[in-house]
């Protein structure tokens, strides 16, 4: 389900009452542990973080007009999304996520390449999704990137 919304408000605010609580905590707590640099806005339909191009002026290699993705999350049909490309470039990453997430999460991991399925919005792991943010800065991953990119 793509939004067609150009704010991260106007996305909220479009969601259903029963989404709305679950979204709005999710958007506070990346947004008061997200490094310095990452940029806020609307990406793909989502709710994404970037490293704009007064950082990395190359921007994202498939529409380099684009700024660079990093992160982004959505309210889905069946559940809300968390899509963040720094596990999926990074195993070292992603194998500390999938080791602390049954320490904050009794319901059994549900991912994919680079996003978190979250089908209960009750027992969505806030504080570990508040440490995963922290542990990627914007420098970092443009070296992950460009490193891969360069494969």
């Amino acid at each position: 389900m793509t939004s067609k919304a150009t704010t991260p408000e106007d996305y909220i605010a479009e969601l259903p009452d029963e989404r709305k609580a679950a979204i709005i905590k999710l958007r506070e707590t990346i947004l008061s542990n997200l490094p310095k640099g990452f940029k806020e806005g609307m990406s793909y339909g989502m709710v994404g973080y970037v490293v704009p191009h007064t950082l990395y002026p190359a921007g994202y290699h498939c529409s380099p007009e684009l700024p660079l993705p990093f992160m982004s999350f959505a309210s889905q049909k069946n559940f809300i999304a968390l899509y963040h490309m720094g596990m999926y470039a990074k195993k070292e990453l992603l194998d500390w996520f999938v080791e602390e997430y049954p320490k904050h999460c009794k319901y059994k991991i549900d991912m994919g390449k680079s996003c978190i399925r979250f089908k209960k919005i009750d027992a969505i792991p806030f504080e570990l999704i508040a440490e995963l943010v922290q542990k990627m800065t914007p420098e970092e991953w443009i070296e992950i990137y460009e490193t891969n990119l360069k494969r």
